[in-house]
This record gives C-alpha cells, structure tokens and sequence, in this order.
C-alpha cells in the first residue's frame, strides 16, 4: 500500500507539471537580490535528494541538444545538426585544429508535454553551432558559432511571443553560451570549453576576456542568478584508472564580474544513454520550497534519443 502511494502522489505531480499549472519559474529575487532558483541552489550539497517525477521522449528529430531556457510554459531548446563532421588537421591550418564541418542551428520550441510547438533555425555559412541559452525577461539569447575553438560567433535573441529573430552582435572567438544581467545590461560568455570568459556591454562590444579561475567543470548552459552572479551546468570528460571514459557532471554559482564560484555540487544523476545529466542543456526552477532541474542530455541518435527529464528537491 505504501509504494502504492508514493506512485500515485508521483503520478500526481507529473500531471501539474505536464499541465503547467504548477511549473512556472518565479524568477523573483530574495533579500539578497539572488533568484529564488539561485537561493535555493546554495543549500544544495551532495546529500541532497533530486527525484525524477518526469521523463518525456522528445518525438520529433533533436540532433545534440546544447542548451534550455524556460519562458513560463514553453521551453526553448538549442541544438547542432551535424550534417559533415569537423575533422581534426594534423597541424593547425591557418590558426584552426580542425576544419569547420557542415551543419544547421536549431532552436527548438517545445511545451511542457514535449510537442515541438517551433524550429527557428540559426546561423549562417559555417557558423552553426548554438551553445547555452539565456532568458533575459523579455528575450531568448542564442549564441551560435564555428564548430570549433578559436573561429567565430553570432549572438542572437529570439522574441519568445512572435519568434522573432535580432542579430545582437558577433564576435571573432568560440562563444559556447551566452547571459544577460538584467540589472546591468552588459552580457557575459564562455568561450570552447569554458577557458575563457567575456563581457561586452549591451551594444555588444566586448569590455574584456579573463581565464575561467574554475577547473572542475567545463560550463555549457547558465542563466542570470540575480545579483551579478551566474548559474551554470557542465561536465568534463575524464578517465579511470584504467583508460575507460568517465563523465563529471556538475552546477556552479558563480559571480560575474570575477568568475569566482560561490557554490557548487556535483551531478549524481544519469541518463538513458549514460551521460552525466548536467551535459548541456538544463534549466532550473523554483516552486515554492520545490527547486526543480530540467535536463535533455542525450542526442537523438542515442539510445532512447533526446528524453526530457525533469527532478524536484527540496534543499
């Protein structure tokens, strides 16, 4: 009677999240001008439990996700079709370690049952690859670049009511995600793997560049955390003792202005196919005293293809 229960009460919250009566991201600051996502991540820690209360199967082509953004009861989801992979050079050929490959930028709009509501596709020539996202309040931003480090980007932003698309800026470098401060106006990035952080002001020239301090993990999706901080998710690719690949996932707040971390965990959580849940796209959001992750790690061609996960806690 008592797993009866707990699958029941499961079955429940899955439905309000599915129906959108529930699930909508406050976004709110607290006292101290952190969002209530953020303030909540701060009592995350290891011993923390994440539930899943929500696996959907994304049932339209997802190629490899990247990055998430929540805009109430839509959920933009970035993606890289690879249509030529890039190939590895032996030698660097004019500055580049590889060729540019052949692809589409997509940015797919879907509701919270998972039905592609839009495909806006991004890019141009061989700048196609979207990274980490970012809702600013009023719109999406969508940094798209080369499909390798040290080559070229455009930062766009995407009207979340009428789909519209504005080229924001460009810039001559890798920029894997992009977030908007919403009290300062200036937009900050990272660069291929994350080494690199940018700022440009909101006309998008770039004010400076500084060595990411953090090597835990390589961030690939963040969102503005209120108060000039950051929250970002991520993985490195590692190995065991042995040789074998090992994947760490984790989330980082972190500040702004100095790319210092002021919390992190890391991810015990795993998907279908084996990826740490934090590679790529996730999104996070507070429900009362429910902080709840979004996460779509797995590419279309793997095992079960891109699922939709989503995880409530209560730190």
């Amino acid at each position: 009677m008592k797993m009866k229960r707990v699958l029941a009460i499961a079955a429940v919250a899955a439905a309000a999240l599915t129906a959108g009566t529930s699930a909508v991201a406050t976004n709110g600051q607290t006292p101290n001008g952190l969002t209530a996502e953020a303030e909540a991540f701060t009592k995350v820690d290891r011993n923390t439990q994440w539930n899943q209360v929500q696996k959907l199967k994304l049932d339209f082509p997802t190629f490899h996700t990247q990055g998430m953004s929540l805009v109430g009861d839509k959920i933009f989801l970035s993606s890289v079709e690879i249509i030529e992979p890039s190939v590895r050079y032996p030698s660097p050929v004019d500055g580049y370690d590889r060729s540019a490959g052949e692809g589409r930028g997509h940015v797919f709009v879907i509701d919270r049952q998972g039905k592609l509501l839009k495909d806006i596709v991004l890019g141009e020539g061989d700048i196609y690859h979207p990274g980490g996202t970012d809702f600013d309040g009023e719109n999406v931003w969508v940094p798209v670049a080369e499909y390798r480090p040290n080559s070229s980007s455009i930062v766009y932003t995407i009207n979340p009511d009428t789909y519209e698309v504005t080229e924001q800026f460009r810039q001559a470098d890798h920029v894997g995600g992009v977030v908007a401060d919403r009290k300062t106006k200036r937009i900050s990035g990272v660069s291929w793997g994350s080494r690199k952080l940018f700022t440009w002001n909101g006309q998008g020239a770039l004010l400076g560049t500084q060595a990411n301090p953090s090597h835990f993990i390589d961030y690939q999706d963040c969102e503005y955390a209120g108060a000039g901080h950051q929250l970002c998710s991520g993985v490195t690719n590692l190995k065991t003792a042995d040789g074998k690949p090992f994947q760490l996932g984790g989330l980082a707040l972190t500040d702004l202005a100095t790319g210092e971390v002021v919390h992190e965990v890391p991810s015990q959580l795993f998907s279908t196919a084996g990826h740490s849940m934090t590679r790529n796209p996730v999104a996070l959001e507070s429900d009362g005293g429910v902080l709840r992750m979004f996460a779509a790690p797995d590419d279309g061609e793997e095992i079960a293809g891109t699922e939709l996960f989503v995880f409530e806690a209560r730190p």
